[in-house]
């Protein structure tokens, strides 16, 4: 039986692409762990820099958000009970920000051997139509993967700014709406986007990925963090969890795991984002 989700909720997974909301963490929950997230935006912001890719290995609470039981379970449900957390990333708009992100399938530059991914996407600040939330194009997941084109968009948050070359039924879409703690959960085959922050709030958005522990990375070897069961294939080099937030050691982990990541997801590019 599942742990999480109903027999109905899995069948509509399986059928649409996509389920939500599951309840993460208490709102109030969310909100420390947003200030804890902006306390680390600060410190980057200080040196030049942005933090957006793998987070929670600078940030205790995003190390132990992406154990979280709730989502876990619903996430097993899916993929089965041995996991891995392949990556983690923040999509923030701020207030009144032009960025938005393009019509595209997840999976088209990952490098992964299977399609047996779910994104667990949590708020951690209201996500509203109005604040630029995420839209899904239900059953699109069945699509296999379908060529993008390169556009690297300066407002664009993808990495490459790609755009899924298919006509999508913008009135079928589905708007994501989501309260501060609550998470949606994603195949990564469906086509997705969402529009700009027109709202006074921030968007914020922590991307956890999730993959059963028998998939590997074909393009070459990456991190991971065995977040639930046992791992008997050894695919991927295993992350170290953070004591405190923004320790030296955690910080040194955090480059080498994300030189190894861009090494996957501009693999074969035309030209890399600055």
């Amino acid at each position: 039986m599942p742990k999480q989700l109903s027999p109905e909720a899995v069948a509509r997974y399986e059928r649409d692409g996509f389920h939500f909301p599951v309840r993460a963490i208490p709102a109030e929950e969310a909100q420390a762990v947003r200030a804890d997230v902006e306390a680390a935006e600060r410190h980057f912001a200080e040196r030049g820099e942005r933090l957006r890719h793998r987070p929670h290995l600078l940030v205790t609470a995003l190390d132990r958000l992406i154990r979280n039981e709730r989502v876990l379970d619903a996430v097993e449900d899916l993929l089965g009970p041995n996991l891995l957390c392949w990556t983690s990333l923040f999509f923030t708009k701020d207030a009144h920000d032009p960025a938005f992100v393009s019509w595209h399938q997840d999976s088209t530059y990952w490098g992964l051997s299977t399609a047996e991914v779910v994104t667990a996407w949590i708020a951690l600040s209201p996500s509203t139509v109005e604040s630029g939330a995420m839209r899904f194009a239900p059953g699109t997941h069945a699509l296999e993967q379908i060529p993008h084109r390169d556009t690297f968009d300066e407002h664009n948050m993808l990495t490459r700014g790609q755009i899924v070359e298919c006509e999508v039924d913008e009135d079928a879409a589905v708007d994501v709406v989501l309260q501060p703690g609550e998470a949606s959960l994603h195949h990564v085959r469906l086509i997705h986007g969402s529009g700009p922050n027109r709202s006074d709030d921030r968007r914020i958005g922590f991307a956890v990925r999730y993959i059963p522990t028998h998939v590997k990375n074909v393009v070459g070897r990456d991190f991971a963090a065995l977040v639930r069961g046992v791992d008997a294939y050894d695919h991927f080099d295993s992350e170290r969890r953070p004591e405190r937030d923004l320790e030296p050691d955690a910080l040194a982990a955090y480059e080498a795991a994300n030189a190894s990541h861009n090494a996957v997801l501009y693999a074969g590019a035309a030209r890399m984002r600055g």
